[in-house]
């Protein structure tokens, strides 16, 4: 029989969702055990391994890849659900799938992606919610940290870029509720994040507290406009992010996460907000370096208005301290919310279900259909045109940059014959390559951008910008960018390209479909869902 908790420490217990990591030794999975059955957590929040959390950035432990990974976690899940009293709501960051977390499980395109394509196949954006929201079921998760509600309206931010929808604002809105909605429809719950919006910052909130700078009333206008929708559709959860915003506390650089003012003013009485309120995780260096006291930091979050701990490190200090200081009223609030949406999750009467199994060819199809209609021409001086007489007059030659040359997108140009090079990273680029390639005046070059972040220019080499740089001052270049769009802005010269498509990914899907589209001279319907300063 499944039991709701009936004392005051294990109603509090609820609000603590600590940090797993799926390939973990079992010392530390043994730890998790006793945690669940002596204090009654609400939640746990599954990672990779402890290398891959993202506080270890600076610390570059190297992760160490699993292939077994899926088949641990859904063991896990059942040994921890099997040690609760109350059922256990399990989550986990899967904005692009469960492959952001596990390898050998399905990926789906970035928010940035998704946010190339029209309006007209915003259905598309569904789609994504819902088979993520089916793998997450297979694995036996029914809590979704996604999407982002963080409108990306700054190229130097390092953590969100790539992961938000994009920069305008209603598009953002419509796009994380058609996700939600998604999700929703196969019974997974979702979250917007990270209040209240941390797209206009350059500090990485795990490392550092960002700052906003905006008044109230500009962030009413634009950053707070996606998160306002999401309370209009009864969004299930929004999480709070560590970013400070002196406008809404007199002046202070309080991060929002330990904010009354922002949870319980702004979020709760202003904008009507009456759900799950999730604190971004508190191992986070912005935050989790404040106080010296176990369960202070824990303490000050919930107080702020936070229903659900995250990544919580001190749950017994956490538990009595709230326990000490809390309100009954206010701990039977919290415990409503959560409880809502453990009912709503389905789990309630059931603690373990595996629902289904991963479709590959459904996740491959719906790849290709966003591929197909996310392709975006940002330069086109005849590109089909200009590929075809280079290769008719032998002075096309095809560069493959960061991938070699037996990729998916050079596989489907076959067809047209043409001397192809491949440059990995790490690879010299010596005098007898760049004396070869004087032999052609027309090049197609296929970038895989190394990195989704801007740290050290994408990890595009110096030297292959500079070899960019000069091919594209003196030759006919058409440039075929597989990554993140913002990489654009740090190739020097490139409006001197003949022609520059934005691809976007480097699935097979997307490389295939973006031949095809060379090939056929086909239209791109997608459209840059962010600025690049110089296009």
């Amino acid at each position: 029989m499944i039991m709701t908790p009936q004392t005051l420490e294990h109603k509090i217990g609820q609000f603590f969702f600590p940090a797993v990591f799926i390939n973990d030794t079992e010392e530390n999975i043994q730890a998790t055990e006793r945690l669940i059955r002596e204090y009654n957590i609400g939640g746990l929040t599954f990672f990779h391994s402890r290398a891959s959390a993202a506080t270890n950035y600076e610390n570059n432990k190297k992760i160490e890849y699993n292939d077994d990974s899926f088949d641990r976690l859904k063991k896990l899940i059942i040994r921890y659900q099997n040690c609760a009293t109350t059922p256990l709501l399990m989550s986990i960051d899967a904005e692009w799938g469960l492959a952001m977390r596990i390898e050998k499980t399905p990926q789906y395109p970035y928010a940035i992606t998704l946010g190339a394509l029209p309006e007209s196949h915003k259905s598309l954006v569904y789609e994504v919610g819902k088979q993520i929201g089916l793998d997450l079921k297979a694995a036996g998760i029914h809590y979704n940290l996604a999407p982002l509600a963080d409108i990306n309206n700054n190229p130097n931010n390092p953590v969100i870029g790539y992961r938000s929808f994009g920069q305008n604002k209603d598009k953002v809105a419509d796009y994380a509720i058609e996700y939600l909605r998604g999700m929703n429809s196969v019974g997974v719950l979702g979250c917007l994040k990270h209040f209240p919006g941390h797209g206009n910052t350059n500090v990485d909130s795990h490392l550092g507290l960002p700052i906003l700078n905006e008044t109230l009333a500009e962030l009413l206008e634009n950053e707070l406009v996606p998160f306002i929708k999401g309370i209009q559709n009864n969004v299930d959860s929004i999480m709070i992010g560590h970013l400070a915003v002196p406008a809404l506390n007199d002046g202070k650089d309080t991060s929002a996460t330990l904010s009354k003012n922002i949870i319980e003013t702004l979020l709760r009485k202003q904008l009507g907000y009456d759900g799950l309120v999730i604190s971004d995780a508190l191992n986070m260096h912005s935050v989790s370096k404040l106080y010296t006291q176990k369960g202070k930091l824990e303490w000050e979050a919930f107080n702020a208005g936070n229903d659900v701990l995250c990544f919580a490190e001190n749950v017994p200090e956490g538990i009595q301290e709230i326990l000490k200081n809390a309100t009954p009223q206010r701990i039977e609030e919290s415990l409503h919310r959560i409880m809502k949406c453990k009912e709503k999750a389905g789990i309630l009467d059931t603690k373990v279900t595996f629902s289904g199994g991963f479709d590959g060819a459904k996740t491959s199809n719906l790849n290709r259909e966003i591929a197909q209609n996310s392709l975006t021409k940002i330069k086109d001086n005849s590109n089909t045109q200009l590929i075809f007489e280079g290769q008719k007059n032998n002075t096309l030659a095809k560069i493959s940059l960061y991938k070699n040359a037996d990729n998916a997108f050079f596989k489907v140009l076959k067809i047209l014959p043409a001397p192809e090079f491949g440059i990995e990273k790490g690879a010299e680029i010596d005098d007898g390559f760049l004396e070869k390639m004087k032999l052609y005046d027309t090049l197609l070059i296929a970038l895989f951008v190394p990195k989704a972040k801007p740290f050290h220019n994408f990890e595009i080499e110096d030297a292959v910008l500079e070899i960019l740089k000069k091919w594209f001052e003196t030759k006919k270049c058409i440039v075929y960018l597989f990554g993140n769009p913002y990489a654009l802005q740090v190739l020097p010269k490139l409006n001197q390209a003949k022609g520059i498509i934005q691809v976007y990914q480097d699935f097979d899907e997307f490389q295939e479909s973006a031949a095809q589209q060379l090939l056929e001279n086909g239209a791109c319907k997608g459209t840059l869902p962010v600025e690049i300063e110089g296009l």
